[in-house]
């Protein structure tokens, strides 16, 4: 275990029944770090959250918190949840209706028979440092969303947890205002230091509020690194693909010389660059390519890798404009800053931003 770990998880295994969910997960989270944990419905993310958490039972493995082993399925080893000491924020926030603002905050203290004097203190002080000072005599039906949303971190935090866990803890807002809670929670994280773990299904959330990223897939941890490595340095074509808004176009390698290869795509053929971890690209063998939307350009007329091709349409964003443009078949989105004409355009993928996979 890492000395600055606050959170350490040893091949874990969990199943349901006869399906595997789980399949041997190992990570360390450590101080002042925020992890998200990110991937498909059904990968594994949300159980091992709770597995964490002790809502969850693996069958194997180890997790230990702040240097304490909280599971060891080898030694017959299981803490309760309510023993573990760790802050949790839910999807539905699970604030007491009939309470206040400031008792659903000091509920964790008052069961944990914290004096009441020391429970006023960090109470308010909880509520001042979310921006809730002056709403503790207020009741959860008498706020927004948002608003409820900072009461749940309040009472996840008002004990100084070693972790803190969040299980999609702004899909309940609406998008402007989950830009403007991601970017308030990402302040509050660094300003005071916490240690988080937190399940998202959004990449952009997960991208603006971590420090690292576990992107999960059946079960495995399929890649993890920061936001800038998973986006710019996909180990695998699923981690390629799920990441960012992606063009994917298949082919045959007719050409490779070290990473660059050349792909046929039919109608035409386009130079890439060799990607991933997995079986090595050999000529003559089929492949799959990627590329981000924002990598193809328009271009003023032919060159290399460059293709002509048919504008299906132009779809106004707000900030950007997307166009559609077909050859043959294939189908290749771009971004751009006007609207254009129907009619055929060049179009171009730069070498080093078409990933190509075998």
């Amino acid at each position: 275990m890492n000395a600055n770990s606050v959170l350490t998880v040893t091949d874990l295994k969990l199943s349901y029944g006869d399906n595997p969910i789980l399949k041997g997960v190992s990570m360390d989270l450590h101080r002042g770090e925020v992890i998200s944990l990110l991937g498909p419905s059904g990968s594994g993310k949300t159980t091992l959250l709770r597995a964490v958490a002790g809502l969850e039972q693996p069958h194997e493995g180890r997790i230990s918190i702040a240097g304490k082993n909280v599971f060891d399925g080898a030694a017959g080893v299981e803490v309760p949840a309510e023993q573990r000491n760790l802050g949790l924020v839910f999807q539905s926030y699970a604030l007491w209706p009939h309470k206040t603002v400031f008792d659903n905050v000091a509920y964790g203290l008052k069961l944990r028979k914290t004096d009441s004097a020391t429970i006023k203190d960090r109470v308010s002080d909880a509520l001042k440092n979310l921006g809730l000072g002056h709403l503790g005599e207020r009741y959860p039906h008498q706020l927004s969303g948002g608003q409820q949303q900072r009461v749940a971190i309040a009472r996840a935090l008002v004990y100084n947890p070693p972790v803190i866990l969040l299980d999609e803890p702004l899909s309940n807002l609406d998008a402007k205002l989950r830009e403007e809670a991601r970017a308030w929670l990402r302040e509050l994280i660094v300003r005071l230091q916490l240690s988080a773990l937190v399940v998202t299904h959004d990449q952009g959330e997960a991208m603006a509020m971590s420090d690292r990223i576990l992107l999960l897939n059946g079960g495995r941890i399929e890649q993890q690194g920061s936001p800038t490595e998973m986006y710019l340095k996909p180990a695998s074509l699923f981690a390629a693909g799920f990441m960012g808004t992606n063009n994917t176009l298949k082919g045959r390698i007719e050409q490779r010389n070290a990473d660059d290869i050349l792909l046929d795509i039919g109608e035409h053929k386009l130079w890439g660059r060799a990607c991933g971890q997995g079986a090595p690209a050999t000529v003559g063998g089929e492949a799959t390519a990627v590329v981000r939307v924002e990598g193809v350009k328009l271009a003023d007329g032919p060159g290399p890798n460059r293709m002509p091709m048919d504008l299906v349409t132009s779809m106004y964003l707000g900030d950007r404009w997307e166009y559609v443009l077909d050859s043959a078949g294939t189908l290749v989105r771009a971004h751009g800053q006007e609207p254009i004409g129907a009619g055929q355009r060049w179009v171009e993928i730069p070498q080093d931003r078409l990933w190509v996979f075998a």
